[in-house]
This record gives C-alpha cells, structure tokens and sequence, in this order.
C-alpha cells in the first residue's frame, strides 16, 4: 500500500498543482517511480496507490503500471482515491485512515502480510529482504530504520530497540534522542494484527489516524512484538527544496546513489522525444542532458530534463532544468530550480550561489521559478524569493 497523497507544502510553488510523488527528480524520474520500482525489482506485483491531492497529473502518469511491469490481470497497479461509502465520504484523515478506507481492497487479496510505503523518499532498497525477516522474527510490525546523525534525529521519528533489534520505545521528533535510529516510513504488518488496530483506531473519536502517532504506539503499549529492520544504503527524504535539490546533486555525482546501474533498475514513463542535441558552441561539463534537449550556451553540475532549451549565451549552473523550460539568450541561473514550462528570459539572472549572497548564511536556500512562470528581461529573483509565488 503506497501513501501517495501528500501536498509537500514545503515544496512550495514545485507542488501547487501536482502531489508530491509526482514532482519530476533526477532528469527523467518522477518521486513515484523509486518506490514502485522497488516493488517490481522485490517481487511486489499487486500495490494500491493511495491518492488525495491534486492527483490528475500523477494518476495518469502511473496509468496501468507498464513502465514497471504491473499492468497484470491479477493484482497489478491499482488506484485508490477517497470515494463515498453509501451517504457518506470523506478525504484520507491520516495515514492509518487511509488504509483503513481501502481495507476491502486489501481483504480481496487475503495477504498474510502488507507492505506500507511512503511515495516520496529516493532510495533503493529489497523489501524481499525486510520480509524475510520478519517472517523469521514472528513479529507483527518491522519497522525499516537508518542511521542519521544526532542533530538530524531531532526531527524524525526515533525508533530506541534492545540488543536484539526489537523496539521498547518510539520517540516521534526528541529533544534528546537516546538513538540514532530514524523510520523511513515503510512498514511490514501482519495483516490480521493490523487489522485490528486500524479498526480499534478508527472508532477512537480523539485519534489522528496515523501510523506513527497512534497504530505504533498502541502496538507497544500493548506488547506486540515490533522489531526494526536496518538499512544502509542511499535513502532520502526530499520534503523541502533544499533536499530535493540535494538529491538531485546526488545522483549528478553517481557516487551516493547510481542510477544507471543494471542490478536494481529504477524504471519510468519515458516521453516520446528525439535525442538531445548540443550545439557547436555550446560548453556542458558534468551535467545530465536528457531526451528532448537542444543545448547552445553553457551547462554547469546541472540536471536537464527533456525538451529544455538552453539558448545561446545562456548560462546555468548547480541548478535543476525541469520539463519544457527555456533559458533564453544571455539569461544566467545558478543555484536553482525551474520547473516545468518556466521561460527565464534574455538578461534575466535566477539564484545566487552561497559565496556571494549577502544575507545570514541561515537564510540562504535554492532559488525556485514555479511552473509556466515568465521570469522577464533583467529581472533577478534571489533564493528567497520562492516562497512568494506573487514574486514568480
């Protein structure tokens, strides 16, 4: 069960129209397409896509699941929105909510265990691996955990376990964490446990349906055997634009997270586009140019989706280029994110690099121009300018 329902508020103007899992990342990737590819690569062939925000965009790019081979005529993809239940309806309260609204669906299938992932996080991982364990273990909840840094614990969800890895206590966003164990958001249940709780749950008036603020606590409070399931790999969250951005960074440099390996493929719905074309003037060092592309200025450490158009004299650099852009003639953008549409036109200048903003170095951040936005001749639009979409 895929939680695909997210606003990413934090992602400001780059999720005003679409959900978060379906913000574009990495040059041909949409956020969607890690976890799903995970499940075809795990042996995961029937999954529901639990949707609620401003779906459209990304209902439709996952279709009938082709692209990671789950348009099957037993299980498969399956999308799964709020709808009315005979005089009554209403939106997904909360994560657990969510599943519980879908639990016929879930019951059609009659699993011994369920799978619930987040559709927003970058990472490779087996979830064959995860269940393996938790077969063994007999537990009723694993719980997938990585080491964060101290400072970063602070902020996520703490799971604190015993020698054995079994958990004894959840600390959601400590002030003094007691571990360096964060949870990913992704959980294995049995599915007659589970069950129970997402019942006993929603017919509690004061509960906010979640997972992690009330399913998991109840479950240790009760004493049901939880354990954490260790993964030390490439795994992040890219819930603001600093970290989308980040990540983004990441893959560009292939030595965090490489997706062009053939072990574990990261698969998608390519666009029909012909090859990139680089013109005979134009510069592009350590970039990703993908399909769909007509390059003739400069391109710095910069990721190009398809069908971006850099003009001559156009210069970017440490930036992200989404689907459709142009940076038109003597335009200059650094430190940045254009999203799908934008035209940054002749003189304009977008981003400031860190070595030359002026302000505290606390407010520096990536500067973002919000889809189908015209950023006009000479104008400059600073980093912290992305938050007002009235400044787009």
């Amino acid at each position: 069960m895929l939680l695909a329902g997210g606003q990413g508020s934090r992602l400001f103007v780059l999720t005003a129209h679409v959900a978060k899992p379906a913000v574009p990342f990495g040059g041909k990737f949409r956020l969607i397409d890690f976890p799903l590819s995970n499940c075809a690569n795990s042996g995961v062939d029937t999954v529901g896509v639990l949707t609620q925000y401003q779906p459209h965009e990304l209902n439709a790019y996952i279709g009938s699941g082709h692209p990671w081979d789950l348009d099957r005529l037993d299980g498969g993809v399956h999308i799964l929105p709020p709808y009315i239940k005979g005089k009554e309806g209403t939106w997904y309260k909360g994560t657990a909510n969510a599943i519980y609204q879908n639990m016929r669906f879930i019951e059609n299938y009659d699993p011994d265990y369920v799978l619930v992932l987040g559709g927003d996080h970058i990472y490779k991982m087996d979830y064959s691996k995860m269940l393996d364990q938790h077969k063994k273990t007999q537990a009723d909840c694993t719980i997938a955990v990585i080491e964060v840094p101290r400072e970063e614990a602070k902020r996520m969800g703490i799971m604190n376990v015993n020698p054995d890895d079994s958990i004894f206590e959840f600390e959601e966003k400590p002030a003094n964490p007691k571990s360096s164990l964060a949870s990913m958001g992704i959980y294995i249940f049995t599915w007659s446990k589970l069950k129970d709780y997402l019942l006993t749950d929603e017919a509690d008036p004061k509960s906010k349906n979640d997972f992690g603020g009330n399913i998991i606590p109840a479950m240790l409070a009760d004493g049901q055997k939880m354990m954490v399931h260790r993964f030390s790999g490439y795994w992040r969250d890219v819930g603001t634009i600093e970290s989308l951005w980040e990540a983004n960074m990441d893959m560009l440099s292939g030595e965090e997270i490489d997706l062009s390996s053939s072990a574990w493929r990261i698969y998608a719905k390519n666009p029909i586009a012909p090859p990139h074309y680089v013109g005979e003037n134009a510069t592009v060092s350590h970039s990703l140019v993908t399909e769909g592309c007509a390059v003739y200025g400069g391109v710095f450490n910069s990721v190009l989706f398809n069908d971006v158009t850099i003009e001559q004299g156009a210069f970017v650099e440490y930036s992200i280029v989404m689907p459709g852009a142009v940076i038109e003639r003597g335009a200059v953008v650094k430190y940045a994110i254009i999203a799908e549409n934008a035209r940054i036109q002749s003189g304009a200048r977008v981003g400031t690099p860190p070595g030359e903003f002026e302000g505290s170095p606390d407010d520096w951040g990536v500067a973002v121009v919000a889809s189908g936005v015209t950023i006009g001749h000479g104008k400059v639009v600073g980093a912290q300018e992305m938050a007002g979409a009235d400044l787009l």
